[in-house]
């Protein structure tokens, strides 16, 4: 059985297959969309792939996530091309994981396990690289699950409560443990957080969140209002640390407006609890402004997954939808987005290359009755 290694970018890249695989789970959207959302997802945390193998799947096996037929299939395109290691394009449980390991005889990186990579990445503040130990830490714990019966078998005692279960229930102790130092570091910082929020609420100023699909560029409208000089980069979760700042309306109107972080289908559930505390500034905004790329042929799904994702949260706020990059549109395609866009309401449509492209949003703001 393959051995879990953490993904070293120095190290030389073994014989890597792309496995996309198009399944009920993708909400909303193409095969050709959610493929190439997986191989932006791969080419953002700078991984090398040599092959690729896109499929769809009807159903979902619950020990091996493939079916028999698509199994063989994929199964003789790897011993073709000698691969080494797997990325597969969805989130696989534990017991999954492990079968297909031992199934291929290769490394096996599934959708979550990528992600927390990128996220790794991407945080920079205290209270995010600790959000993110507490995600590593809890995907790591679902990997034991299973795992007793192998150290047994390893110290040749089967079916007892042998050395290698016992190692098991030392790994996890450690775990809940570096757990609970991490989420008692993760309360101070909340602690702090809820202290600046309510200072910043003491002063009445009405606090705006941008919200939205990943890469919509919820950063650069940021940037652009307020001269937050926030990362932003066309790339998948380039910054995920919320960042607030004051913007000046008029000389009687000012409101906070704070940038989040990225949603994305089937983000994982490990990572959206371990993002709730960062999240929560959704629940004391007084609007909600939903960035949609409208230059992307996916946006329809993208607003899908941004409201399911809000439903999952338990946030419920008023909500403007905020085309962005029109800039990136032909005439005929602008005219094509206003028709269906009618049912989206209210709705602004935006671009952040200039002060121009972004007055409309500026000039709703200014008016609002917050």
């Amino acid at each position: 059985m393959a051995k879990r290694q953490s993904i070293s970018l120095e190290q030389q890249h073994p014989k890597t297959a792309l496995i996309g695989l198009y399944t009920q789970r993708a909400l909303n959207t193409t095969p050709e969309h959610y493929f190439q959302e997986f191989v932006s997802l791969v080419n953002t945390l700078d991984m090398k792939y040599d092959v690729t193998f896109f499929t769809k799947l009807r159903t979902i096996d619950n020990n091996v996530f493939l079916s028999k037929g698509k199994m063989e299939e994929i199964h003789a395109f790897c011993t073709e091309h000698e691969i080494e290691r797997i990325l597969f394009s969805e989130i696989l449980s534990s017991v999954q994981e492990r079968n297909l390991e031992e199934i291929f005889g290769c490394q096996i990186y599934d959708r979550e396990h990528i992600i927390l990579e990128i996220f790794k990445k991407s945080a920079h503040s205290s209270e995010g690289k600790i959000q993110l130990e507490m995600a590593e830490l809890q995907f790591h714990k679902t990997r034991l699950i299973g795992k007793g019966k192998e150290f047994a078998q390893q110290a040749g005692i089967l079916g007892t409560r042998g050395p290698g279960e016992t190692f098991k229930e030392t790994i996890r102790r450690h775990i809940d443990e570096k757990e609970r130092q991490a989420k008692k570091r993760l309360d101070t910082l909340e602690r702090s957080r809820d202290v600046q929020r309510k200072q910043r609420l003491a002063q009445s100023h009405p606090l705006v969140c941008l919200i939205g699909y990943t890469n919509a560029g919820k950063s650069s409208i940021l940037n652009r209002l307020t001269k937050a000089n926030v990362l932003a980069e066309n790339k998948l979760f380039a910054t995920l640390d919320t960042t607030t700042r004051e913007l000046f309306l008029s000389d009687k109107k000012r409101i906070l407006i704070s940038d989040t972080v990225g949603f994305i289908n089937q983000l994982p559930h490990s990572l959206i609890a371990a993002f709730k505390s960062t999240l929560a500034e959704l629940s004391y905004a007084h609007l909600l402004l939903q960035v949609i790329d409208a230059s992307n042929p996916a946006w329809k799904s993208q607003i899908d997954v941004v409201i399911a994702t809000l439903k999952e949260l338990s946030v419920d706020k008023p909500m403007v939808y905020l085309f962005n990059k029109i800039d990136m549109l032909s005439p005929e395609q602008r005219d094509e987005l206003n028709q269906k866009i009618e049912a989206y309401k209210p709705h602004i449509l935006i671009h952040a290359m200039d002060k121009d492209g972004i007055k409309p949003l500026v000039d709703f703001l200014t008016k609002y009755q917050f």
